[in-house]
C-alpha cells in the first residue's frame, strides 16, 4: 500500500547507491512482509535509470511450482533476465551458453561463475549498479544447494558494480552462512524496527482497506482500526487476513459481525504467531461447523485442502476436480468457507489453486486442532491414487490424432491433454513415493499404468519432455516393487 515502509525502502536505496557492501541481506519471520518490501524493491529499482535492475527471483512454497522451490533455477532466470536488459551482457552470456551449454545443470557455484562473473565482464566500464533481488531463500527445497548458493554469492567478484538483496526468514542453515556477518555485509532485521514504526504502517493499510471496502464508512470505528493493529503484533499477514476474512462478507451487516468477533477472539498471546494462529482457527473452525458441514463435506474439504498443499505445481479448478474425480463445483463448494485462506482462481481453467499465505500450511499441517488438522502425506496419498485414474482414464492410442507415425508430434491441440493428464503424467510417481508404504499402489500400477506404458510415453512426447521419462522410470524402479519396470 503507498505510504507504508517508507523508512525500509529508503533505506535500502541509500545502500544501493551509496554503501560499498555488496548484499543486503533482510530476515523476519513468517508474516513480517519481506515479499511486499522485496517487490516494492524491484519495482523502485527498475524505474530508476540510475540503477541497471538485473532482475528478481521469488521463491515460494505455496506457490505450487517446483522450479519456485528449486535453487537451480535460480542464477540462469537471474541471467536470462539481465540478458532482456543489456545487449552487451546477452552477447558475453551467449558464448558462455555456447561453450557450456549444459552449464544450468552444473552446481550453483559453476553456474554463477558462467552465468553472471564471466558475463559481466561486458559490463565492466558501467556506472550504473547492478542490483539482483531473491526472495524467500528459506522456502527453497535443498538447504544444502541454498548454503552453496550464498557462499558462492559472498564470494562473487565481479569487474562489474553488483549488488545482492537478499530475503528470508533467520533460519538456521542460512544463518551459518557468510552473508550472517555484519562485518561484510549489510542485515536488516524487520523484528528490530521501532514498533511505533510497524504499528503506523499497519495502521494505513487497515484504515486504508476499511475505507475502502464499501462507501459506507460507518460500519467500523476507530477502536476497530488499533484494536486490530495492536492484535497484528508487527505481522502484516494478519491484517491481511483478518481483512479478507471480514470483507468477504458482502454486507455491512456480515462484515461487522465478523469484525466483532475477530477483536474479541484474538488476544494479547505472548508469542506473534498466537493471534494469527487463532484467526486462522476461528477461520477453519467455521467452515467446518458441524451444524452448516456434515462429517463427509469436512473430510472432503480436508482432502481438497491436502492436495493444494501437497501439489507439486499449480493447479486449475478444473484439473484438480478432474483429479479427484469431483464436480468443479463440488469443489468449489468445499472451499467457500475458506476463500480469506485459500486463492480460487475465477476462471477453472486458469492455474493457481494455493493458499494464499505458508503460514496457513504451516498452521493446519502442525498447529491446528487435531479435529481439522491435515497431513501432507494425505495430499500425497490422494493425488496419487488421482493420478493413477487419470491416467486410467485419458491415456489411449494415437493421443494427439497424427495421421501417420512417420511424422513428428504436432504442437499440442488445445483438446489433446488437458491440465489434469499432464500433471498425472508428469508426478504421479513422486507422490506415489511420498506415501508411507508405496507398494500399497503396486497393483494399481500393474493393472493402470504398465498396460498404458507406450500411451503414457506418447503424451510425455507430446508435452516436449521426453528429457524426463527416463529420470521417472529410474526414480519408479527404485520404488514400486513390481520387476517388470525393470524391463522398460
Amino acid at each position: 500500500m503507498p505510504g507504508t515502509r517508507k523508512s525500509v525502502l529508503l533505506k535500502f536505496m541509500e545502500w544501493v547507491k551509496h554503501d560499498p557492501m555488496a548484499i543486503f541481506w533482510l530476515a523476519g519471520m513468517a508474516g513480517t512482509g519481506k515479499t511486499s518490501i522485496a517487490l516494492t524493491l524491484c519495482r523502485m529499482l527498475s524505474s530508476d535509470t540510475e540503477v541497471l535492475f538485473g532482475g528478481g527471483y521469488f521463491c515460494s512454497r505455496s506457490a505450487g511450482s517446483i522450479a519456485r522451490t528449486d535453487v537451480r533455477r535460480i542464477v540462469p532466470t537471474l541471467a536470462a533476465l539481465l540478458a532482456d536488459s543489456s545487449p552487451e551482457f546477452m552477447l558475453a552470456l551467449a558464448a558462455e551458453l555456447t561453450a557450456d551449454p549444459r552449464v544450468a545443470h552444473k552446481p550453483v557455484s559453476d553456474q554463477i561463475t558462467s552465468l553472471l562473473d564471466r558475463p559481466l565482464a561486458a559490463l565492466a566500464s558501467s556506472t550504473r549498479q547492478i542490483v539482483f533481488v531473491i526472495d524467500a531463500l528459506d522456502e527453497c527445497s535443498d538447504v544444502r544447494e541454498v548454503s552453496e548458493l550464498l557462499g558462492a554469492i559472498a564470494n562473487f567478484r565481479s569487474d562489474a558494480r553488483v549488488k545482492f538483496i537478499l530475503t528470508s526468514r533467520p533460519e538456521m542453515h542460512i544463518r551459518g552462512t557468510p552473508i550472517s556477518n555484519p562485518e561484510h555485509h549489510s542485515i536488516l532485521h524487520l523484528h528490530t524496527i521501532s514498533d511505533e514504526e510497524v504499528e503506523a504502517d499497519i495502521r494505513c493499510y487497515v484504515s486504508g482497506t476499511l475505507r475502502d471496502a464499501t462507501a459506507d464508512a460507518t460500519w467500523y470505528t476507530n477502536d476497530d482500526v488499533e484494536a486490530l493493529v495492536r492484535l497484528s503484533r508487527g505481522l502484516f499477514i494478519f491484517a491481511s487476513t483478518v481483512l479478507l476474512y471480514v470483507r468477504a462478507r458482502e454486507n455491512v451487516k456480515g462484515r461487522k459481525e465478523r469484525l466483532r468477533k475477530v477483536v474479541s477472539t484474538a488476544g494479547l498471546g505472548s508469542a506473534a504467531t498466537v493471534n494469527l494462529d487463532k484467526v486462522y482457527e476461528m477461520i477453519v473452525l467455521e467452515a467446518s461447523r458441524a451444524d452448516l458441514v456434515d462429517a463427509d463435506e469436512l473430510e472432503a474439504t480436508k482432502r481438497v485442502l491436502a492436495c493444494i498443499l501437497a501439489a507439486r505445481v499449480l493447479l486449475s479448478v478444473q484439473a484438480l476436480a478432474d483429479i479427484l474425480g469431483l464436480d468443479v463445483d463440488d469443489l468449489r463448494g468445499s472451499l467457500e468457507r475458506l476463500h480469506s485462506v485459500i486463492y480460487l482462481p475465477p476462471n477453472d481453467l486458469v492455474p493457481g489453486l494455493r493458499a494464499l499465505h505458508a503460514s496457513f500450511g504451516d498452521y493446519v499441517l502442525s498447529r491446528a486442532a487435531p479435529g481439522v488438522r491435515i497431513t501432507i502425506s494425505l495430499g500425497d496419498l490422494v493425488l496419487a491414487r488421482g493420478c493413477l485414474d487419470v491416467m486410467a482414464r485419458r491415456l489411449h492410442f494415437n493421443l494427439a490424432r497424427v495421421q501417420s507415425s512417420y511424422k513428428p508430434n504436432p504442437s499440442t491441440p488445445s483438446d489433446c491433454i488437458r491440465l489434469s493428464l499432464e500433471y498425472a503424467c508428469l508426478q504421479w510417481i513422486y507422490h506415489v513415493s511420498a506415501v508411507s508404504d508405496p507398494s500399497t499402489f503396486d497393483q494399481e500400477i500393474s493393472v493402470t499404468f504398465l498396460p498404458r506404458f507406450l500411451f503414457w510415453l506418447e503424451a510425455i512426447s507430446i508435452l516436449g519432455r521426453v528429457s524426463r521419462a527416463a529420470a521417472m522410470l529410474l526414480f519408479a524402479v527404485s520404488t514400486v516393487s513390481d520387476t517388470r519396470f525393470g524391463c522398460l
